[in-house]
């Protein structure tokens, strides 16, 4: 073995001298560290997460977001990102039996989480998480999946291992900072939630217990990853990818290496080299357990109204606000003025994806009056005529005094009309956040309007009311049927 000068530094190479021998030096220097009391928290709490009683509240959050989830994968399918996962799956994954959702396909357990994570955000029409900068439905749905087929767990405990994904993933991000980190370092946040979220759901469909989970903390955080690249992909397949496939992919393989007999460090949240000082030195450790078991951050996650990138959201909302006040048509428009924080207007300035192009979906808002699933997606129209003449109307402002309100990303829409009408409209919560929830008909219209196409009525409303009946279904793999086209 070699032993560089920084391991004899560290781990008391100097005791040679004293007269200790190396075999002695080494032992003292890999001797696993106190557990300390936030991780010992967590991994109790995450140990007994199957057989704990969720409130009725939580279990209606929990199946809106699993058939939110659902929703995005069916309607992904088609999408670039989709399809490159499914020209992945007979090309390389793995064998098994795990579903491949809205397709006919099975793979193994980390391939099928992969691929499903991967359609999951094959655009922008799964939910997402403002206090962490995650997305964590389309990772941690995935991941619970193809272990809860893995492990053949009932709908009961399918829910409360979703539920503990979002939990875990969304806390660990928080405590590295939250959306600031995201904004201030070059970190993919949604990776490591997700990647986090998915590892501590897959652990609860495979029933490991207190010091395997602490174990299956280890290696995920030797598999987090992800970096602030991905805002350079133009097809939304790296992103996928980053935010959804790889972590839900990683986090299962955490689990399933601890559940094959694997152990590992006891504390990867504290002693030396751990995860924090790594990725965020400033990172406070008891984020990790604040309330915990008390604020559940599935009632905290937002499902999109509008299948668009999440700073997209609020614009559109004003456009929508407007016109219910004051009716007008597209060749009435002058001006669109939207102002956003400048971290959001980043994100969304004239890119060249439909569904992450703030003036694009705007224009769109204006000419159609909404703004569908096919349009976000019609790359084609970013070319029509029509289209790019509203267009030319937009204005993104990147207004200083919205950055205080980071993470909510308040927007504002101020339409001046060829008249010289001004009207404007000040969005502080977007339809479908926590401060403005979209209701139990509202998600089932969204999703319907998402899978029916690819699923049939038929089979989307048996699916739909499977979800909403989830504790009764004795086993996960009874889903399949309604799940593959």
């Amino acid at each position: 073995m070699n032993f560089t000068r920084r391991y004899w530094l560290q781990s008391g190479g100097a005791l040679i001298a004293g007269g200790v021998a190396p075999g002695a030096a080494f032992a003292q220097a890999t001797k696993a560290p106190a557990i300390g009391p936030e991780m010992r928290a967590l991994s109790e709490y995450m140990a007994g997460a199957a057989a704990r009683a969720l409130p009725p509240e939580i279990v209606e959050q929990a199946k809106f977001h699993i058939l939110d989830t659902f929703g995005a994968i069916i309607s992904g399918r088609d999408l670039a990102s989709g399809q490159a996962a499914l020209r992945y799956l007979p090309a390389f994954a793995g064998k098994g039996d795990r579903t491949i959702i809205a397709t006919k396909l099975t793979a193994s357990a980390l391939d099928a989480a992969l691929a499903n994570g991967v359609m999951a955000h094959g655009d922008e029409t799964d939910d997402s998480h403002e206090g962490s900068r995650t997305h964590p439905g389309a990772s941690v749905v995935p991941a619970t999946l193809a272990a809860g087929e893995q492990f053949g767990v009932d709908g009961e405990r399918f829910l409360r291992a979703v539920t503990l994904g979002y939990d875990v993933g969304t806390r660990v991000v928080m405590a590295m900072g939250g959306a600031s980190y995201s904004y201030m370092s070059h970190k993919s946040s949604h990776a490591i939630g997700g990647t986090f979220g998915s590892a501590a759901a897959a652990s609860c469909a495979a029933g490991l217990d207190a010091r395997q989970m602490r174990w299956m903390l280890d290696y995920t955080a030797q598999q987090s990853s992800g970096i602030a690249s991905w805002q350079r992909d133009t097809d939304h397949i790296e992103k996928a990818f980053v935010f959804a496939g790889m972590p839900a992919r990683n986090g299962i393989m955490s689990a399933l290496l601890v559940k094959a007999g694997w152990n590992g460090v006891d504390d990867v949240f504290s002693g030396a080299d751990n995860f924090f000082m790594a990725y965020a030195p400033d990172a406070d450790a008891k984020a990790l357990i604040d309330r915990l078991g008390e604020r559940y951050e599935i009632a905290r996650t937002d499902i999109k109204r509008w299948t668009v990138g999440s700073p997209i959201q609020g614009p559109l909302d004003g456009v929508d606000n407007i016109r219910k006040k004051r009716p007008f048509e597209a060749d009435e428009v002058a001006k669109v003025v939207v102002r956003m924080a400048p971290e959001s207007a980043g994100v969304v300035d004239n890119r060249d994806i439909p569904d992450i192009s703030l003036q694009h979906m705007v224009a769109v808002m204006l000419l159609d009056k909404t703004a569908s699933f096919h349009a976000a997606h019609d790359v084609e129209r970013m070319k029509d005529a029509a289209v790019l003449a509203q267009r030319a109307k937009v204005e993104l402002a990147r207004d200083e005094t919205l950055r205080p309100f980071l993470p909510v990303r308040v927007a504002i829409v101020e339409i001046t009309l060829k008249d010289g009408t001004k009207l404007s409209d000040r969005v502080e919560a977007v339809r479908g956040t926590v401060r403005n929830p979209m209701t139990r008909p509202e998600v089932i219209d969204k999703v319907r309007d998402l899978i029916a196409p690819v699923l049939g009525a038929d089979r989307s409303a048996r699916l739909i009311d499977a979800v909403f009946a989830l504790e009764k279904v004795a086993d996960v793999r009874n889903l399949r049927e309604l799940l593959q086209a």
